[in-house]
């Protein structure tokens, strides 16, 4: 009996979920409101995160930027006071540090408040093959495009676990979906937040915190710089993102606490023929996207950004 009313349970949720799923992605839900959340943005003295600061404040928030660069954070500081940010605190945190994070995490917390919307957007890129990464480049990127969302997540999830009230963003990437070459550091990274952020979700949901969402999103190349020199082979069907758009659509995923966000949508059916292709069909399907030996013409930022 258990049995038959758990498996009619099942069916009857599961084909409620699709059918849900089908209804918003053909009428996108409501947008909540973000004005007077604090949100806090790693990495945000360029890029990404200085648009998302930028926009966040144009919508009311209170913004928390991080960023090991003091100059690239005096930049974005001074965009979204002039986009309208009532409230704009920056710190120069090292995000490759567990006990810097620890430490400016509790700087915001007695400064500014309670951050409800986390979004880890830092990330760093070498661009080698495994055999030419030097160690200390490899421990480096672990620690901040990985080991930095565990540290602010254990110094920001307790207050938003005790109000049952939250927003966890990982700015991941493709390549946590999908390996190439001249990447496996980058890629493992970026596989590993995925996974992290997958998890913790689940944990939320087991211990019915449905207040504290999450949103993944991985996106192909965006031209921000930090992978200059990086070409689509077919630019009208994969095409180089620009930083703007991607930025607008992270504000309206996070808004309609889509769980996550792939861009552009040809990603989503990427993921789902590898779930499925023969080993070789994946490759040679890779292969004719270029996606791998992308980075071939990699050249990254000039060292001084």
């Amino acid at each position: 009996m258990n049995f038959f009313l758990e498996t009619l349970k099942f069916i009857v949720l599961f084909v409620y979920y699709l059918l849900e799923s089908l209804v918003f992605f053909v009428i996108p839900g409501r947008k909540k409101n973000v004005s007077g959340e604090i949100v806090l943005i790693t990495g945000a003295g360029s890029g990404i995160g200085r648009l998302l600061a930028v926009k966040f404040a144009r919508l009311g928030a209170t913004v928390v930027l991080w960023d090991i660069n003091q100059e690239g954070l005096n930049c974005t500081v001074r965009q979204a006071k002039e986009n309208g940010a009532g409230r704009v605190h920056s710190y120069v945190c090292d995000c490759s540090k567990r006990q810097d994070i620890y430490r400016v995490a509790d700087q915001v917390k007695k400064e500014v408040g309670d951050v409800s919307i986390l979004i880890n957007n830092a990330g760093i890129v070498i661009g080698k093959r495994l055999l030419d990464s030097p160690d200390s480049l490899v421990e480096k990127t672990m620690e901040v495009n990985t080991m930095a969302h565990f540290w602010t997540y254990k110094a920001f999830l307790p207050a938003m676990i005790a109000a049952n009230h939250g927003h966890l963003v990982s700015i991941a990437s493709c390549a946590g979906l999908c390996g190439t070459s001249q990447a496996s550091d980058y890629c493992a990274s970026k596989f590993a937040a995925v996974g992290f952020a997958e998890s913790i979700d689940v944990e939320m949901r087991i211990l019915k915190k449905t207040g504290v969402k999450t949103t993944i999103v991985c996106p192909f190349v965006i031209n921000t710089g930090m992978f200059d020199g990086v070409k689509s082979k077919w630019p009208r069907l994969v095409p180089s993102l620009e930083p703007e758009y991607v930025a607008e659509r992270i504000i309206s995923a996070i808004r309609q606490n889509q769980e996550i966000l792939c861009i552009p949508r040809i990603v989503y059916l990427m993921c789902y023929v590898k779930s499925f292709l023969p080993v070789k069909a994946m490759v040679l399907l890779l292969d004719y996207f270029g996606v791998l030996d992308l980075m071939n013409t990699f050249k990254g930022r000039p060292k001084k950004e």
